[in-house]
């Protein structure tokens, strides 16, 4: 038992490095191209931090674990937004700008009722995958084509901020001139580094927080929809907080939503495309509109007063602390 907390405190520091880099360098690439942080927490952070899912999910497929699969994902996406975003919003109120509301949580809300509408026969097919595919290729030239007229744009402002006064040019000139210290081969290896960080950790926490549950008779149907769906979700509550202490509280909501997009789009859709996903009727009927729920919940709790306050995050741990009260009571 105490080799394995020891595993698992290994794993949360390597994690922790992890998203450190991911970050570091996601917020040098924004700054260099002229790209939303927003942009940024939606696919490089994103795409990082959604590789333990794929990584646990492509191995749980190959050993016929289907339920353990799609319970995962369901259970990322809850934990992303009322574990993440929750944990979050307690540290440091989030600032969400009327673009996220009006672009990005409108992609992520339909990304979440797709998966339900193709799961809903019991069977995520190859088909599903192609559709699923194929919308995160459409998803990913709608935020190159944002993100290219927002440089465009962003360019003119910058310019703008020296007639702003000296004081607030003179922060971001700053600001700039310190990310740009990373050259581009920095910037990949941090982005390499920070990537297999997040999936090297991920793994020895989920790992050792499997085998300490068995030791202490926890129900594998427990692991697999609580344990095994936070522990890959832990990557994206690293680089969420790592954003807040890095003052890029955008880049933390990207994040979330951004995961939450990927972990269907790209997690499912490549992985049903190599075997189609049986889906059980019990994650149909309950646990598929948990999720949606979470996914609704955050538009009234981000467009009032575009922030999500300390009050709201600790609502949402609420949420999803009865969410797993509810898992695990049956098994007791």
């Amino acid at each position: 038992m105490v080799f394995q907390f020891f595993i698992f405190l290994s794993g949360l520091v390597i994690l922790y490095f992890g998203a450190e880099w991911l970050v570091k360098a996601a917020s040098s690439i924004a700054l260099r191209f002229g790209i939303r942080p927003m942009v940024i927490g939606l696919t490089v952070v994103a795409l990082g931090t959604s590789m333990p899912e794929f990584v646990l999910n492509f191995f749980a497929v190959l050993i016929d674990a289907d339920a353990l699969a799609v319970g995962n994902i369901i259970g990322s996406n809850v934990a992303n937004i009322g574990l993440i975003l929750g944990v979050s919003a307690m540290l440091m109120p989030l600032v969400v700008d009327d673009a996220t509301i009006r672009k990005e949580y409108p992609l992520m809300l339909g990304t979440t009722i797709l998966f339900y509408v193709l799961a809903r026969d019991g069977l995520v097919s190859r088909i599903d995958g192609g559709i699923l595919v194929l919308s995160l290729f459409g998803l990913m030239i709608f935020l190159v084509v944002d993100a290219r007229r927002h440089a465009r744009a962003s360019g003119r402002s910058f310019r703008d901020t020296l007639s702003e006064g000296p004081i607030k040019a003179d922060a971001e000139i700053k600001s700039r001139d310190t990310t740009d210290e990373l050259t581009g081969r920095q910037r990949s290896l941090l982005l390499l580094g920070g990537m297999i960080g997040l999936s090297i950790g991920a793994r020895l926490m989920v790992g050792s927080a499997v085998d300490i549950a068995r030791m202490l008779d926890i129900q594998p149907v427990v692991i697999g929809l609580t344990i095994v769906a936070i522990g890959t979700s832990l990557p994206e509550l690293a680089a969420s907080i790592v954003c807040l202490l890095k003052q890029e509280g955008d880049m933390s909501v990207g994040n979330v939503l951004g995961s939450n997009m990927l972990n269907v789009l790209f997690v499912v859709g490549v992985i049903s495309l190599i075997q189609p996903l049986a889906v059980e009727q019990v994650s149909i009927n309950q646990h598929f509109p948990v999720m949606i729920g979470f996914a609704l919940v955050f538009y009234p709790l981000a467009r009032f007063r575009h922030s999500i306050s300390k009050v709201e995050g600790i609502f949402l741990l609420i949420g999803f602390a009865t969410y797993l009260g509810w898992l695990i009571a049956p098994y007791l």
